[in-house]
């Protein structure tokens, strides 16, 4: 899968899925992305190893990552994650984040849209998200979106600074996430026919 897409201003970006050989691509993306973004990941990102493994990851069948790129520099990773227990098999899990510099252009919007297609293939049937209460920015675009908060547990897991935080739980259908999604990209400036 390569496909070219166009951002609100017209910039030109190509989405695929990851592959190995963009370890160091998504090393300098990461690298790049400001300290309060990574703060709330669920790993540390500065590690080679562990994010080489992450890579790897999508060779088990149930991880799936695609990247947009602009002048072949990773610009987004995109995240679907496929429940591996046969009591949530119909579940996916997601997870976007943009370059700063390319945020609100669309492209997590374009982002969203790829991993719906490729949640749909699956036979998901619920989105899901788990993020922190700091993540005001992540909450909204998820409410705007139709996804529900599901639940609030407190201090349950760590920021990497080790700092105790509340995870919000977060789900939506796939059928009113997608009229969400479709809603919100048809209600811009800017349209894209797949």
């Amino acid at each position: 899968m390569k496909k070219k897409e166009n951002l609100k201003d017209g910039t030109e970006i190509t989405i695929r899925k990851l592959a190995l050989s963009d370890l160091d691509r998504l090393m300098e993306f990461y690298s790049e992305l400001p300290e309060n973004d990574k703060k709330y990941f669920r790993v540390d990102v500065t590690k080679r190893d562990v994010v080489e493994q992450r890579i790897k990851q999508t060779r088990q069948g149930n991880f799936f990552r695609l990247v947009a790129l602009y002048n072949d520099k990773i610009i987004a990773d995109g995240n679907l994650e496929l429940s591996a227990e046969q009591w949530r098999k119909d579940q996916g899990e997601l997870r976007v984040i943009a370059a700063k510099n390319f945020q609100h252009k669309g492209l997590g919007t374009i982002m969203l849209r790829e991993l719906y297609y490729l949640a749909a293939q699956n036979n998901v049937k619920n989105v899901i998200v788990r993020i922190m209460r700091p993540q005001k920015a992540a909450r909204a675009i998820c409410h705007k979106l139709g996804l529900r908060e599901e639940t609030v547990i407190p201090d349950y897991v760590r920021d990497i600074s080790g700092k105790k935080q509340d995870m919000i739980v977060m789900t939506g259908d796939m059928k009113e996430f997608w009229e969400e999604l479709e809603h919100f990209y048809e209600a811009s400036d800017w349209r894209h026919h797949r």
